[in-house]
């Protein structure tokens, strides 16, 4: 093979399939998204500890996918190789947070969809996605479940502020209890009424009661 026959090479024509130009502006766009997704993202988290490197992680999730699909679409005999390629590739990091995999699939969905050129259709849908997640994820609601961490002094207090709590709340259901000797431990979960939350120092200053802690809760951690 001499030199004049590498520079009439088909590899050599793939380069201009897709122009510098297209290129770039796909490239800027998608990390100019990726950035939102990213902020949205971080305005939206509500798990126990927030990873700023997952948030990274959407941003250049969203450049590879527009730069493979951009190789995939100049050449039919590359996107077959891609494929197969990327059949072999295994994730094996948890997903922490059930949410997380609506941002992944997000930064996917933006990167395939500006390497195809439909760029509307990329900037626009990410602006009316983000927005939904915005409203919705940080929406508070009175009927959020809560948990009431209630220490007795002895079965009378704890009949007391029983009753009590039931004339507060919408919802009263004992999840735990825990007795000792002149001491009983009670998780309960409510649903308030509303955001007034001051019925906890009334609950707190009754006689026979050690202790009363609100806490959010969700089902699978406080907090």
């Amino acid at each position: 093979m001499t030199f004049n026959d590498i520079f009439k090479s088909s590899f050599l024509e793939n380069v201009t399939s897709v122009s510098i130009f297209d290129m770039l502006i796909a490239m800027i766009l998608a990390f100019a998204i990726g950035m939102f997704i990213f902020l949205v993202y971080k305005k939206t988290y509500q798990g126990v500890m927030y990873s700023s490197s997952f948030g990274v992680t959407l941003v250049a999730l969203t450049m590879i996918t527009t730069l493979v699909i951009l190789a995939v679409t100049s050449n039919v005999v590359l996107s077959l190789g891609m494929v197969g390629a990327l059949s072999i590739v295994r994730f094996r990091t948890a997903i922490k947070e059930p949410l997380d995999i609506a941002f992944l699939f997000w930064s996917i969905a933006v990167g395939i969809v500006l390497a195809a050129g439909i760029i509307p259709l990329a900037v626009f849908g990410s602006i009316i996605i983000g927005v939904i997640l915005i409203v919705f994820v940080n929406k508070k609601t009175s009927l959020m479940p809560y948990i009431i961490v209630l220490s007795c002094a002895g079965h009378d207090a704890e009949t007391k502020a029983n009753d009590f709590i039931r004339s507060k709340v919408n919802r009263f259901v004992v999840k735990s209890k825990s007795v000792q000797k002149e001491n009983i431990e009670l998780n309960i979960e409510i649903r308030l009424k509303d955001d007034n939350t001051d019925f906890l120092n009334e609950l707190a200053d009754m006689d026979g009661i050690k202790s009363a802690v609100l806490v959010s809760y969700n089902g699978e951690y406080m907090g």
